[in-house]
């Protein structure tokens, strides 16, 4: 299994003889897409003091390399991330650490039956980040009044996905309030600094992954406003 990098700002000191400390909950993300959503979580991690989460509570992002940088069906994407837990490097502790899986739920709703056992399986061991058709409909909440003017009007061909040219509709949509490539250009992360907005805005969607087949779906706004809420009582 190749090595598995770890990206954080956990504990950037302003000097090197400060003390090191160690975080008292450790929240990883793994994805199944390999440049949006690292580049999204990249500065979401960058923003955590801004952002207000506790200065105990670290994010860090498990980034896929070599031949399993290609991992993508969520099953298999479950499976590897319980097997990064067991790491010396990550350093995953189950009595507090939370392990986060994103993956799509597109192939769901098009040729794969078996959502409910990949999502039982999934949430046995690690909290699920869905959406429903792909990622970049959380990207778009990061805009204010896109829920009612790009998502509620397109409503129908979001939940069919279907192809405009060379991309799915969901991706021609982002692309169209954006004009960013974001599966080739990191620009796309800056929108984690509209967070708060996507929070609000996802909660006018369905949250609920365990009833999203034919539903546009996302809660991924709902496990980060978790984590800034998060007071490790």
């Amino acid at each position: 299994m190749p090595p598995i990098h770890v990206y954080t700002n956990w504990n950037s000191r302003a000097a090197d003889n400060e003390p090191e400390i160690e975080p008292y909950r450790k929240y990883f993300f793994i994805c199944e897409g390999k440049n949006t959503e690292t580049w999204y979580f990249q500065k979401l991690i960058d923003l955590r003091q801004e952002l207000g989460i506790h200065s105990m509570i670290d994010i860090r992002l498990l980034e896929k390399t070599g031949d399993d940088a290609d991992i993508s069906y969520p099953k298999k994407l479950i499976e590897f991330a319980d097997e990064q837990k067991k790491l010396p490097d990550v350093a995953f502790d189950s009595e507090r650490d939370r392990m986060i899986v994103v993956f799509d739920a597109d192939i769901f709703e098009e040729k794969v039956t078996n959502y409910d056992e990949v999502v039982e399986l999934g949430e046995e061991h690690n909290i699920l980040a869905v959406t429903n058709p792909g990622f970049e409909l959380f990207l778009l909440l990061h805009f204010e009044g896109a829920y009612e003017t790009d998502i509620l009007p397109h409503s129908e061909e979001i939940i069919r996905n279907e192809k405009v040219g060379n991309q799915r509709f969901i991706y021609s949509l982002l692309l169209k309030r954006t004009g960013i490539n974001s599966k080739k250009n990191s620009e796309i992360g800056k929108l984690a600094a509209n967070i708060r907005i996507a929070i609000e805005q996802e909660k006018k969607l369905n949250q609920n992954i365990h009833d999203c087949h034919g539903k546009i779906t996302s809660n991924v706004g709902k496990i980060i406003e978790g984590i800034m809420e998060d007071e490790i009582l």
